[in-house]
C-alpha cells in the first residue's frame, strides 16, 4: 500500500457523494497541508511576485481549513476540534524546479477542487454547510487564475 500524502490523499474522497465528518476530516487536512505546499511552491520559484501570489494561495488553503472546521462543528452541532492526526501535514514530496507542467498540473489541481466542492455543496443538506462549500470551491478557482499569473511571471 502506498503511504498518504498530500497527492494521493484525495482518493479516500473518489465516489463520495454527500460529506460525512470522515470525509470532511480528509479534506480539512489536504486544506492544511495546502498551505504548506504552497510555501514550498514559493520556496522554489525563485520570482518574489510569484512567491507572493503562492503564499496567498496558501494562506486560503488554511482558510478552507477553518470553515471545514466550521461546517463539521455544524454537523456535529458543537464545537470539533481536530485530532492531532488531522491536523498534521501531509508528506509533500517536491522535486527542486518546477516547470510550467507542473503548474498546469496545479491548475487542474484546483479547478477539480471548485468542481468537488460544488459538487458536494449541491448534496449537502444544511444550508450553512452548502453555503461553507462553494466558498471554499470559488476560491480554488481563484487559486487557479493566480497560477496562471505565476505561469505568466515566470514565462
Amino acid at each position: 500500500m502506498t503511504e498518504r500524502d498530500f497527492y494521493n490523499a484525495g482518493a479516500a474522497l473518489a465516489g463520495v457523494t454527500q460529506l460525512d465528518v470522515p470525509a470532511m476530516e480528509v479534506i480539512y487536512q489536504l486544506e492544511v497541508s495546502g498551505e504548506a505546499f504552497y510555501e514550498k511552491v514559493a520556496a522554489i520559484v525563485g520570482d518574489e511576485q510569484a512567491a507572493e501570489l503562492l503564499l496567498r494561495n496558501g494562506r486560503e488553503e488554511r482558510a478552507h481549513a477553518r470553515r471545514i472546521a466550521k461546517a463539521i462543528s455544524i454537523k456535529l452541532g458543537h464545537e470539533w476540534q481536530p485530532s492531532p492526526e488531522v491536523e498534521s501535514i501531509l508528506p509533500i514530496p517536491m522535486p527542486p524546479t518546477l516547470d510550467v507542467e507542473a503548474f498546469k498540473g496545479m491548475i487542474k489541481g484546483e479547478i477539480s477542487g471548485d468542481a468537488g466542492y460544488q459538487f458536494w455543496a449541491d448534496n449537502e443538506p444544511n444550508e450553512e454547510v452548502a453555503k461553507l462549500l462553494r466558498l471554499n470551491g470559488r476560491e480554488e478557482s481563484i487559486h487557479a487564475e493566480r497560477l496562471n499569473e505565476v505561469i505568466a511571471l515566470l514565462s
